[in-house]
């Protein structure tokens, strides 16, 4: 029996709205004030504790977002989403509609919704950086994974009562980590370079609120000088369980940060240090590896190098050629018919976002297409052309292949509408999904024909490793699709 594709259509405007609709989980993942349920959520956010857990002070940090369907947030994911909405918006301007106001709410205010966004994240990493020697790095930890609540009646309790406040984990410079497991932290600059580049690209794009504007760029400066003083990665701090982000790398986000200080002041030792720091790290280690550790080269691309070529810099310090040997890496090894080349770690979709990515920025800086195929194969893969003919993306496109039943309790309660734009986790090596703790499907999957070989993919509300929408990787796709509606 002759198989018989769906119908789809061809024009320059299929993506268009795409990266509006992927904002519509963003909002969903609000943390203080939720639009989805029209209340505030995680009031009490939250308690300062030192290595030992002992309470050092109550911290005012109620806001940003959930990083995926645990309500843990991090500054790692959450500055990087940021940025990513902040860059879309720069970058493509005319990707994005004004169709809701500041709190969520259906209705113009004005206001471009992805900066409205964006601004919701900057409030949120302002309060976790209150002063200049005190930067916080995380909120909440795993022992948040006991209940699979809905935000609004999150059970978790850190000693303080179910439901109360949540322990705040600032950077330190050590590992960290209150009970069995701990993290390999050596310094702040992994967050701090983060911190800053959000604030300084904030800075420069919020101009319509100077006095916020200005309070971004004071901030910007100061992260970027922690990061500078104390050199070294600062992980995100595990609780009861081994899975904590075990980011190895430090000085992709220093570049970035030093080439939009650069940007923002005009100051030429910011140029130089970002270059600097651009030949210490001229490629993203994992591109061309057939594995990693779970975000251990975070973010999966290095925004830095495009940031630097942006200012001028392309020239002297080569850095389309570092994208190009990255690229080349990860083509080596799409010896397969859907010319897709990286390891398929847990959060897969990200590592596939960003090499699309990074092919189409290699191609816009330099001209050179011949790696067109391998950029829209990915691009592809992300939307349906995969093993199991999917689109990762929930509710996107109208009308597509996209997972019913994603490891979400919104999904599961209120319907899989209420979280729709979310990029999931994606497909994992068998051998990854085999070991995770806690996985067990709770329906036969309807995906079984298709995963008999080396990577797996479930539609099943009992898999977190590929069916859980994140965060971060959903602003990373942000970026992606407003590039594509307006190419």
């Amino acid at each position: 029996m002759p198989l018989i594709s769906s119908p789809f259509r061809i024009g320059h405007d299929v993506y268009a709205g795409g990266a509006d609709t992927l904002l519509y989980y963003m909002r969903e993942q609000r943390s203080g004030w939720n639009p989805l349920f029209k209340d505030s959520v995680h009031k009490y956010d939250g308690n300062v504790i030192d290595d030992s857990g002992r309470v050092v002070k109550f911290a005012p940090v109620s806001g940003g977002w959930a990083d995926a369907s645990d309500y843990l947030q991090y500054v790692t994911t959450s500055a990087t989403a940021t940025y990513m909405m902040l860059a879309a918006y720069r970058d493509h301007p005319r990707g994005f509609a004004d169709a809701f106001d500041a709190t969520g709410v259906p209705g113009a205010n004005g206001v471009p919704d992805v900066l409205d966004e964006a601004r919701h994240g900057l409030e949120w990493l302002a309060r976790m950086f209150p002063s200049d020697t005190e930067m916080y790095n995380q909120l909440a930890d795993d022992r948040d994974h006991v209940y699979f609540d809905l935000m609004t009646n999150d059970s978790s309790d850190y000693g303080w009562g179910k439901g109360r406040e949540r322990p705040v984990y600032p950077c330190t410079g050590r590992p960290q980590g209150l009970f069995q497991f701990k993290n390999r932290s050596t310094g702040y600059a992994s967050t701090a370079g983060k911190y800053a580049s959000a604030f300084a690209l904030g800075s420069r794009l919020l101009t319509r609120d100077s006095a916020f504007a200005s309070v971004l760029r004071h901030k910007a400066v100061a992260a970027y000088e922690l990061g500078r003083r104390y050199p070294g990665v600062c992980q995100t701090a595990p609780g009861r369980s081994p899975y904590f982000y075990e980011e190895d790398n430090w000085v992709d986000d220093m570049e970035l940060g030093a080439a939009e200080l650069h940007a923002l002041t005009g100051q030429e030792r910011y140029l130089a240090q970002a270059a600097e720091y651009a030949r210490s790290e001229p490629v993203t280690p994992w591109m061309g590896a057939d594995t990693a550790r779970h975000y251990q080269w975070f973010p999966w691309h290095n925004n830095g190098h495009y940031s630097l070529w942006l200012a001028g810099s392309g020239k002297p310090f080569a850095l389309p050629d570092y994208y190009r040997r990255g690229i080349e890496a990860v083509i080596g090894r799409a010896n397969n018919g859907f010319r897709v080349g990286i390891p398929f770690i847990w959060c897969s979709n990200n590592l596939m976002t960003s090499f699309a990515t990074q092919a189409m920025l290699y191609r816009r800086m330099t001209g050179d297409a011949r790696f067109r195929e391998y950029e829209q194969a990915a691009v592809d893969w992300l939307f349906g052309v995969n093993p199991w003919g999917v689109s990762m993306v929930i509710g996107y496109p109208n009308g597509g292949t996209w997972a019913h039943d994603p490891h979400s309790a919104h999904a599961s309660r209120l319907g899989v509408h209420t979280i729709m734009g979310g990029v999931l986790d994606g497909p994992v090596y068998r051998s990854i999904y085999q070991n995770l703790r806690g996985i067990r499907l709770a329906q036969p999957d309807e995906y079984a024909p298709f995963n008999t070989g080396f990577i797996v993919y479930h539609d099943d509300i009992g898999d977190y490793s590929t069916n859980e929408p994140i965060m971060d990787g959903t602003a990373s796709l942000v970026y992606l699709l407003s590039a594509l509606a307006t190419r």
